[in-house]
């Protein structure tokens, strides 16, 4: 790339990232096309380096988290959108130049919605809830299956893990008759695997409380009812400190927990909730709602009693749980953004006034 092209390039450039070779378009100040190159993983940071301060738009996607980072170390302003809101600057036939082309259309948008590069520790707070999240739905599946080789036999047991693990022993413990001996051995194999499991979701269980213990943000998301250590270090995990999104409704928009919207000659049209976005946050969030719905005593003190009774007397109890879960991402994200403790309206109303 000769110096005279270099110099040509105004500062927009996209990227079009993969797993050894990046395709790269870059832009002069007319929008025209003055550099079209295909570079090698390990030519990259080195040929950025030489470059003057650039525009750089790129997908959210494996590794380009990882790549942004080291782009704005070179001085560049590294961007990354959805790969969703790119799509539509695509232009023809797809291939790889045409997709690093129509990044660099995307970036230069002023409406853009960008995605907040992480940090290295939270793509490893990150892969810590990914790595148990996928435990927990193989321990899942070997009770379903445990469950399901018992019905085959005539054994039902009643819903709940701790309760086909408490009957394990004596169901195990049954004549030949009842249960054979090579289904015995079976089941006994499926329930070392749960056990192994348990082992391995309660270590990483152990491992995320104590980072949540030790971040400041954390502690503050663990001050909201209903969130403990799990949600906290999710969520910050996500979204950092917020700074993403300018209000509590974006962010719960982003989760999924409002309603899809599809309106128009000036009529607005709300349907069922959108369910888009992030849907283990989203799914975290709506536990700690029933969570908190279980527990009627608890309302008062965390200052949602009149909320909750009054969103009862008009809403179904799934509706309920779900506009609850609105409540509390709202509440989180302002307390982890704004960085304060979660104050409910009743410490409040009975805190000292300032004379």
């Amino acid at each position: 790339m000769s110096s005279r092209r270099n110099g040509a390039i105004a500062g927009v450039i996209g990227i079009d990232i993969g797993k050894n070779s990046f395709h790269i378009i870059g832009q002069d100040r007319r929008g025209a096309i003055v550099l079209r190159q295909k570079w090698s993983r390990g030519q990259v940071e080195a040929r950025f380096a030489n470059l003057p301060r650039c525009l750089i738009g790129m997908e959210a996607c494996v590794g380009a988290h990882h790549l942004s980072r080291k782009l704005q170390a070179l001085g560049h302003d590294a961007r990354l959108m959805p790969a969703k809101y790119v799509r539509p600057y695509s232009k023809g036939q797809k291939n790889d130049f045409r997709d690093a082309e129509a990044i660099a259309e995307a970036v230069q948008r002023p409406t853009m919605k960008f995605v907040a590069t992480k940090t290295a520790d939270q793509l490893d707070l990150q892969a810590l809830h990914r790595v148990r999240e996928r435990l927990v739905s193989q321990r899942t599946c070997i009770i379903n299956q445990i469950r399901a080789f018992l019905l085959e036999r005539g054994i039902a047991v009643r819903q709940g893990q701790r309760f086909l693990r408490a009957r394990l022993p004596d169901i195990l413990a049954m004549p030949p008759d009842v249960l054979s001996t090579r289904m015995v051995r079976v089941i006994e194999g499926l329930a070392s695997d749960w056990r192994r499991l348990d082992d391995r979701v309660e270590a990483l269980s152990g491992e995320i409380e104590a980072l949540a213990r030790r971040d400041a943000g954390c502690e503050r998301l663990m001050s909201v009812p209903g969130i403990g250590p799990i949600i906290s270090t999710a969520m910050v995990a996500a979204i950092g400190n917020g700074d993403a999104f300018a209000k509590g409704r974006d962010f719960a928009a982003w989760l999924g927990l409002v309603p899809k919207q599809i309106s128009t000659g000036d009529r607005t049209i709300l349907g069922k909730v959108s369910k888009r976005g992030n849907r283990y946050l989203r799914v975290l969030f709506v536990q700690a709602a029933w969570v908190i719905l279980i527990k009627p005593k608890s309302w008062e003190r965390h200052g949602l009693k009149s909320w909750i009774q009054a969103a009862k007397k008009r809403l179904h109890h799934n509706v309920l749980a779900i506009a609850l879960a609105n409540k509390l991402a709202r509440i989180a994200w302002a307390v982890l953004h704004k960085g304060r403790d979660f104050e409910s309206a009743k410490t409040n109303a009975t805190s000292p006034q300032p004379a």
